[in-house]
């Protein structure tokens, strides 16, 4: 059996040689761009009944922290730390009932038991939870600052949800104690 080409399949070759080749950067263009953020994104009626003083969900999973304020015309995310297993991790409802700025940080328990020697810091350059705190109404669970850049989009937290210090700075601004929390 003869084998022709036709111009037609010459062309086809040609285009399906042509997209082997650029297949590997197509594939890798998809990557990045599937990594480009891996925020889902939040409706608050899906968590709460009405928004309140302002409303926060902060999603472990997307490693994101959404705010909405009172009236719902305010709505950002902002990159997150997360804790850094299962067991550290508390999810529920709870409220910011305190906040700081220039807070000082305490070991945890956890933190203790791995680290025995570790010691509280003042506020400072030094200082885990960075130039903000918002304290909630559990135990050792905050949504505070960073100075460790590399901490973002990570889980690497004891219990807590960690910012960048210029981000915590300006949630700290939006959320009155009082605001309602969500963590999923």
């Amino acid at each position: 059996m003869k084998q022709s080409f036709s111009r037609r399949g010459a062309i086809t070759a040609g285009i399906a040689a042509g997209a082997s080749l650029a297949a590997p950067s197509l594939s890798l263009a998809q990557v990045a761009r599937r990594n480009v953020s891996s925020f889902s994104m939040q409706d608050w009626r899906d968590h709460f009944d009405d928004l309140g003083k302002a409303t926060i969900v902060a999603d472990t999973s997307s490693r994101a922290l959404h705010f909405w304020n009172h009236d719902g015309t305010d709505y950002r995310i902002y990159p997150t730390s997360v804790p850094i297993s299962e067991e550290l991790t508390k999810r529920g409802y709870t409220s910011i009932v305190r906040k700081k700025v220039g807070p000082s940080w305490t070991p945890t328990p956890s933190q203790l038991e791995r680290y025995p020697d570790w010691e509280p810091i003042g506020p400072g350059p030094e200082n885990p939870l960075g130039t903000h705190a918002m304290y909630l109404s559990w135990p050792a669970y905050i949504i505070h600052g960073t100075h460790d850049t590399r901490k973002i989009g990570r889980a690497s937290s004891d219990g807590c949800i960690g910012l960048y210090n210029e981000k915590i700075e300006e949630l700290y601004g939006l959320c009155p104690v009082g605001t309602q929390v969500r963590i999923i």
